[in-house]
């Protein structure tokens, strides 16, 4: 049998066959979808016969449907992931903590769940994003190399940062355009606290730059020399922020600092971070005046906030008020 022919049951021969589209509505986890199918008829005799690629392609054609009106990530941006960012199926899938046949199975085809599309969906879009969760969670990689070959295609990507704003000036351009009085020193913490909630919310960090044990508690360097000019001052170079750049549960994240750890000054916020284990460890000993641009661990950050989200019991980023509060108790 060619590929132009299929066996007819009633004919019982190969024979040619017509393809002709029909508008269908099919059933798919409870909800009815409309979708447009295709369905081969016998040349010979109209009768319909079976092309098992024309039945894949349908059942594909329902899906698709289903993922756009459900806002699932497509099986083509599932299928450009390992190559984009030169990375296997079986290892991604170790990387983000499923088990070693997860993501096979969405590549295949399967549909995801929705809290596993929209962490593909953020991994497709935004390498800064894959960057940060190659860097913090490699130790889950079976090999170095596999880990080192995907850090070379990552930062190989032309789009690793949109025009001249990565995800951290996006977040620093959200925050000052939400907060009038945000000192330099303030914004520091901010930022280190965003890192450290947002990995224990979701497990990745949100950018990829690294903090600094710095005398008064974590610093982006990067930022700081953007900043340093205002001293004590509150920033008032506010740049419009680019919504492009930061999604849904990211913005929800971002507010809910803004409105539980943007309220402290950052000679307070300052004071807490000096009693929690990152910057502590960082700092290994040093005198309380000693300079130093040691690095304060991601995994260190991972580790710490992880055990604040399962001490404090909480289950969405409204619970920050908890911790922080607590902590303004104690000084």
């Amino acid at each position: 049998m060619s590929d132009s022919t299929v066996f007819c049951p009633v004919c019982r021969e190969d024979v040619k066959f017509t393809v002709v589209k029909n508008k269908e509505t099919a059933i798919l986890k409870g909800e009815a979808y409309g979708f447009v199918s295709q369905k081969a008829y016998c040349e010979k005799c109209a009768s319909e016969v079976y092309v098992a690629k024309l039945e894949d392609d349908n059942l594909k054609a329902l899906y698709d449907v289903y993922r756009q009106k459900n806002d699932i990530v497509s099986l083509e941006e599932i299928r450009a992931i390992p190559k984009k960012y030169g990375i296997g199926k079986r290892p991604l899938s170790l990387l983000l903590g499923w088990g070693e046949q997860t993501f096979s199975r969405y590549y295949d085809g399967d549909m995801p769940t929705k809290q596993y599309s929209e962490i593909l969906k953020k991994i497709y879009s935004d390498p800064r994003y894959y960057l940060s969760l190659l860097e913090s969670s490699k130790e889950r990689l079976i090999s170095d190399k596999t880990y080192k070959k995907s850090m070379a295609a990552t930062k190989n990507l032309p789009d690793i940062s949109v025009g001249n704003r990565s995800k951290i000036d996006a977040v620093v351009d959200y925050l000052l355009s939400k907060c009038c009085d945000i000192t330099p020193l303030s914004l520091q913490k901010v930022l280190y606290y965003v890192q450290g909630f947002h990995f224990a919310f979701y497990r990745s960090f949100l950018f990829a730059e690294e903090c600094e044990a710095w005398v008064h508690g974590p610093v982006y360097p990067e930022i700081y020399d953007r900043y340093k000019c205002y001293c004590f001052d509150p920033i008032d170079k506010v740049n419009e922020p680019d919504d492009s750049l930061l999604s849904v549960e990211e913005k929800i994240l971002l507010d809910s600092i803004i409105r539980h750890v943007c309220c402290y000054s950052g000679k307070t916020l300052e004071s807490f971070t000096h009693t929690e284990t990152p910057w502590v460890t960082a700092r290994g000993g040093l005198a309380a005046g000693a300079n130093s641009d040691v690095i304060i661990q991601k995994e260190a950050i991972d580790k710490y906030f992880s055990s604040v989200k399962e001490k404090y019991n909480m289950l969405n980023p409204a619970n920050i008020k908890d911790y922080m509060q607590d902590m303004f108790s104690q000084i």
